[in-house]
């Protein structure tokens, strides 16, 4: 279906950038083609690591970064421009103000301020560090990708649970390296200086990675250590049970056919493919925040 030509040019424009109006062939191109320029940009980024490819094809991959970059900075225009359409951004100074330090416009200028930056200080210097911030255009991805919406969707519902997890954890953490520094400070004093030392111990253990530069070797130590082990792999379990129980139920509600705006997770009115009038931008809150 083509967008409707009846409309004002700004909300054209608002509709055609918007990742949730797939229904529109112009939008879903114009979303695809900007989610292929992100990938082969971050791509080009990572082969121009590789010395030999850089060497021949360095010129090239620097004339399709600009290319890239122009491609983003007339996006992030158009939408600055645009988002006034919406009623969140209605007010033309200071919506436009919500908008830009909404998290997704955050990541889109900083995919293209590094670029900038160079050009107008005259740092040449400075290029070469903020060219890392190229890689956060992948970030850009999780716009148009149903998918990752679908994972910001599922933290954001699970908020709450993973921030008690995480307390937990954190507390757990703390107490079994006390214990440890406590147990192994007598036997290996530089290893087990203090406990924030002992911390690096409790990491490792807790998350089962078990590296082997600092393990106890005192019979204490070693029971400790075994129990903890044990003990880490149910409470690191945690997290993973509630990001799971959160997939399950955001893909019922897919399957229910519920559609979610891709910037806040709220339900879209289906008729009009608008958030409701109750529709809660807790993106932007949590920007302007």
């Amino acid at each position: 279906m083509a967008m409707d030509s009846s409309r004002p040019l700004k909300e054209r424009v608002y509709f055609l950038l918007d990742g949730s109006h797939r229904e529109s062939w112009i939008s879903f191109g114009t979303n695809l083609f900007i989610m292929a320029l992100i990938v082969l940009n971050v791509a080009t980024y990572i082969a121009g690591t590789v010395p030999w490819v850089s060497a021949q094809y360095g010129q090239l991959f620097d004339a399709f970064d600009v290319f890239c970059v122009s491609v983003f900075t007339v996006e992030y225009v158009l939408r600055v421009w645009s988002c006034t359409v919406n009623k969140r951004y209605s007010s033309p100074v200071r919506g436009r103000i919500r908008f830009m330090l909404s998290p997704y416009a955050l990541i889109d200028l900083i995919a293209i301020f590094p670029f900038y930056l160079p050009i107008v200080l005259g740092e040449k210097g400075a290029e070469r560090v903020l060219r890392i911030f190229r890689l956060f255009r992948l970030l850009k991805i999780a716009r148009y990708s149903n998918s990752l919406t679908l994972i910001t969707n599922v933290f954001r519902r699970k908020a709450e649970e993973l921030l008690i997890t995480v307390l937990v954890m954190s507390i757990w953490l703390v107490f079994v390296s006390s214990l440890m520094y406590y147990a192994e400070r007598g036997a290996q004093p530089e290893v087990y200086s203090s406990i924030p030392a002992a911390l690096w111990w409790g990491i490792v253990t807790l998350t089962t990675v078990g590296y082997g530069d600092v393990v106890p070797i005192t019979p204490l130590g070693r029971a400790l250590g075994a129990m903890i082990a044990l003990l880490g792999i149910a409470l690191f379990a945690l997290p993973a049970g509630i990001i799971a129980s959160g997939f399950a139920e955001e893909l019922d509600r897919r399957r229910q056919g519920t559609q979610y705006c891709p910037h806040c997770g709220g339900e879209v009115d289906e008729l009009t493919n608008r958030p409701p009038e109750n529709h809660t931008d807790t993106e932007t809150e949590a920007g302007t925040e």
